[in-house]
């Protein structure tokens, strides 16, 4: 077994290039758990009526070739209600902004970004979702590009669904939770 283990790694070590790494998928479960202004909660939420203490969260990222797949579901949050979520550049604080600005593929030189040539969901992870009557729900995004080493961190999930609009593109109201992910 070991000799064909040692085969598999040497056949694969010649078909990928120097550098490229092969895509493994990233996923992360949590319970959002409420803020208490201190150290940061793997999952956490800002507004325990929307996004309630111990509703469920799970993020996938899924990489192939130069394309990403980002997927998100909730589980026990606001029924029969939209909410705007996005990939944030920094990890879940105490504190809703800690998150930092949303990740840019092409970086808007004025942050935050609401220019519709940057902030839009072919250059930004758009993961807007609508849950059902149970406060479950999902949605996806597929990008064609990677995310860069160590600039995405988490996903906030925002009180509205995301503008499109000059002056408002990429908006959607109060920052309610946050869930850490690492990215790849």
């Amino acid at each position: 077994m070991s000799l064909l283990v040692s085969a598999l790694t040497a056949s694969l070590a010649v078909v990928l290039p120097l550098g490229v790494v092969a895509g493994q998928d990233v996923t992360v479960e949590n319970a959002f758990r409420a803020a208490d202004g201190r150290l940061a909660h793997q999952a956490v939420t800002f507004d325990g009526k929307a996004v309630p203490a111990g509703s469920k969260v799970t993020v996938t990222e899924r990489v192939d070739g130069d394309g990403t797949r980002v997927e998100l579901r909730l589980h026990g949050v606001a029924a029969s209600r939209t909410f705007g979520a996005h990939v944030h550049r920094k990890p879940c604080g105490g504190k809703p902004n800690d998150s930092g600005p949303h990740y840019q593929d092409a970086v808007d030189p004025q942050q935050p970004s609401t220019n519709p040539a940057y902030a839009n969901p072919l250059n930004e992870t758009w993961l807007d979702i609508t849950t059902d009557g149970h406060g479950d729900g999902a949605s996806a995004s597929t990008l064609a590009w990677r995310y860069r080493a160590g600039e995405a961190r988490s996903v906030v999930i925002h009180e509205h669904a995301t503008h499109t609009g000059p002056g408002t593109a990429g908006t959607a109201g109060t920052r309610l939770a946050c869930i850490n992910v690492p990215f790849e």
